[in-house]
């Protein structure tokens, strides 16, 4: 029989504002009406990003839809944005690692809402003018990943105020007992984001309103931020705009270094990784923070083995920086074994993580020149 704190242990909490507990996937499908993704679909994606590969990526919404879509020779895309509130770090760049894995395997558009105004209206300590440069900064974060100019589409809230036409005629479909429904109480914080479903609403939608063709775009998203896509597909078919339903693709949580269930920066900043952190800030971290999966002792280490399934050093590979198959899979089996040890894997990933962190810092610099190639503005 459980006691009352095994039974507390085991519960967990998932909102588009909040993420706690030990997390269960299943229950979520099942809780949130999602599909699981099946191995006919992981078959077709089997060339792109590890996330998409290996499990991350574990539900979606009709992405078997958008899939037949292509193949059909239709029009896709992919729609997903971001909220910039501070810099960037590791966590930040799941969506946007699919959508360019995406792109690259289906060659298709993609479209990215910065949301400065959520941001300006959910964080009370955040000004205007904070939203806004922060926006910027994040944007050539964005372009350093690799993006294709004249397929990829960025614009700020703030700055491209045709976003606002289409929201508002959106708004005038949605209730506020809706949003109360959906979102609970946080919209009644300010009339700012009380409003916000319905900008959410119109990115989601915004590649139909922006190319004037209906199709099928697919938001690759956290699972937390589903109750946006159920809204945005209920408002879709209604007869004032008569839209293709969007397509969706559920992560998993990527976890903190300190092995919680979200990397979140706002509760612990030793606890994630930064785009813009040095070599030694890394190493620093990785050695001191990152939660493993070793034994007690370096004897246990070796008689035992360590368990790479809780290791966060191993999940970074899994999830980022090692894209080889067999690569990963010697490293799992050695972990396991004992054969490699809990401070030789954190100096694996630690090698991976500059290695990228150094060609990206490189690239962000480079992307100051060609932030005109991928914004649109009015």
């Amino acid at each position: 029989m459980r006691t009352s704190k095994e039974a507390k242990k085991e519960v967990f909490k998932v909102t588009p504002w909040e993420v706690s507990g030990k997390i269960d996937y299943e229950k979520l499908v099942k809780q949130f009406g999602t599909t699981p993704i099946s191995e006919k679909i992981r078959e077709k994606l089997k060339e792109c990003h590890p996330l998409l590969r290996r499990g991350i990526y574990f539900s979606h919404r009709e992405f078997d839809k958008w899939l037949d879509a292509y193949e059909k020779g239709k029009l896709v895309s992919v729609i997903t944005g971001r909220g910039p509130s501070e810099k960037m770090h590791l966590g930040h760049l799941v969506p946007f690692l699919v959508a360019k894995s995406l792109q690259d395997r289906f060659n298709c558009d993609v479209f990215i809402p910065i949301s400065d105004d959520e941001k300006f209206f959910v964080k009370e300590n955040l000004t205007y003018e904070q939203s806004i440069e922060y926006a910027k900064d994040n944007i050539l974060d964005l372009i350093a990943l690799g993006f294709k100019p004249g397929k990829t589409f960025i614009f700020q809230d703030f700055a491209y105020t045709d976003i606002y036409k289409f929201a508002a005629q959106i708004a005038k479909r949605i209730t506020y007992s809706t949003a109360k429904a959906v979102f609970g109480l946080k919209p009644e914080n300010n009339v700012g984001w009380s409003f916000y479903p319905a900008m959410q609403a119109a990115h989601i939608l915004f590649p139909q309103y922006y190319t004037k063709q209906k199709h099928i775009s697919v938001v690759p998203v956290g699972i937390d931020q589903d109750p946006f896509i159920r809204l945005t597909r209920d408002i879709a078919e209604h007869k004032d705009f008569n839209l293709e339903k969007p397509a969706a693709l559920h992560a998993k949580f990527i976890p903190s270094l300190y092995g919680q269930a979200k990397m979140s920066a706002s509760e612990q900043s030793e606890g994630v990784i930064w785009l813009s952190d040095s070599e030694k800030e890394v190493e620093r971290k990785i050695k001191k923070h990152a939660f493993s999966g070793g034994q007690p002792t370096l004897e246990e280490q070796r008689r035992k083995g360590g368990n790479p399934d809780i290791d966060v050093s191993f999940q970074y590979l899994k999830m980022f920086f090692e894209p080889d198959d067999n690569k990963l899979k010697k490293i799992e089996e050695d972990y396991r074994s004992g054969k490699l040890l809990t401070g030789e894997l954190k100096d694996i990933l630690i090698q991976k993580v500059n290695s990228f962190l150094k060609e990206h810092q490189k690239r962000k610099e480079q992307a100051r020149k060609v932030v005109g190639n991928f914004v649109i503005e009015k």
